[in-house]
């Protein structure tokens, strides 16, 4: 989807784009073969992400039940709300994120993204996360609080095969804005993996950025400390004419919970240094908010690469939308044998 010179042009930048930091020689084991689910549970709490000054509380527990789940304690006879693409119901206007539905147009979570894309690094493939209201704690670490949480539970395997899936040729949707977001078989059918090539280009102090790495528990933990980013001209539209709209009126964002550049600095202190230059936007985009939407398909853990150039939650969703309209989703074994 997209338009062809547009998106052509936009890879041609892309490429020419110096890579900040290439893990892709990184060994991460073998696919594992055997579904898990967490030993046992372990409950966490911080201030409301849409109403900063609210404590919101989440639950992990463990689950038999394939896949990952939200479950809403405060609507007492709502289903839980599959990690799902067909689940998805927005990604936002002034406040860009994944929102996910089902049933009941009250059973929604906001911001889900910082916790579902977890499920591409963390090894857990069947888990009831429990909330007491449709919007998730917002922590000071970026994701870290969560991580942690799911490793405090430990992890016990299932007699049940893990699915992986793939695509049958490279696909993309490109945007509008010079962005786009390519998914493609992986490249050593001996040792596939998921393979992630991350590139930025903010006109602030963010510049351009790009990582290639693996996905994997240990890069993953390492990169669950890095915060969503916002301009400062932003941070002065939510003070002031933001205030007149209910998505940002409340908002919990501050100093420490997001990371803010200016057109020439950063206002606080970047994280993810490598080489005396600051990742945290890069590492961001790809492992909790790229991963997050390739966390919707709920049918198989996706193996292959993944090209992402300039792009945001709604082009990536648009991009998982895409894979089941088209049907362009394979099995693995199904593609190893073509």
């Amino acid at each position: 989807m997209g338009d062809d010179d547009a998106i052509k042009a936009s890879y041609e930048r892309m490429s020419a784009q110096p890579i900040d930091w290439d893990l892709s020689d990184k060994e991460v084991g073998p696919l594992r073969a055997k579904q898990t689910t967490l030993a046992r549970s372990a409950t966490i709490s911080g201030p409301g992400t849409f109403m900063g000054k609210a404590t919101r509380t989440i639950t992990f527990e463990p689950s038999a039940r394939e896949g990952w789940w939200l479950d809403r304690t405060d609507l007492p006879g709502s289903l839980p709300i599959r990690v799902a693409i067909a689940n998805v119901w927005t990604t936002g206007q002034i406040v860009s994120n994944i929102v996910l539905r089902s049933g009941n147009p009250h059973n929604y979570v906001r911001m889900v993204e910082h916790l579902i894309s977890l499920r591409m690094g963390m090894g857990i493939d069947n888990l009831l996360i429990k909330l007491d209201s449709g919007d998730p704690p917002l922590f000071e670490q970026g994701s870290l609080d969560v991580v942690e949480a799911l490793e405090s539970c430990g992890k016990v395997e299932l007699d049940q095969p893990v699915n992986y899936v793939t695509v049958k040729e490279p696909v993309t949707v490109g945007g509008t804005y010079g962005d786009f977001v390519t998914l493609a078989p992986p490249d050593d059918l001996n040792d596939p993996k998921l393979m992630v090539d991350c590139a930025l280009s903010f006109p602030t102090a963010i510049g351009q950025q790009r990582i290639i790495f693996p996905a994997c528990e240990e890069l993953t933990r390492m990169a669950s400390i890095a915060r969503t980013n916002t301009s400062f001209a932003k941070v002065l539209y939510c003070a002031t004419i933001g205030k007149l709209f209910a998505d940002v009126r409340n908002l919990g964002y501050n100093k420490l919970n997001v990371s803010i550049a200016s057109k020439k600095r950063y206002v606080n202190e970047p994280r993810l240094l490598h080489e005396g230059k600051a990742l945290e936007a890069a590492w961001h985009r790809a492992v909790l908010d790229l991963l997050a939407a390739i966390a919707l398909i709920p049918n198989g853990l996706f193996v292959g690469k993944i090209t992402s150039y300039k792009a945001g939650h709604r082009l990536d969703c648009e991009l998982v939308k895409q894979l089941y309209l088209n049907e362009a989703l394979i099995p693995l074994e199904e593609y190893k044998g073509a």
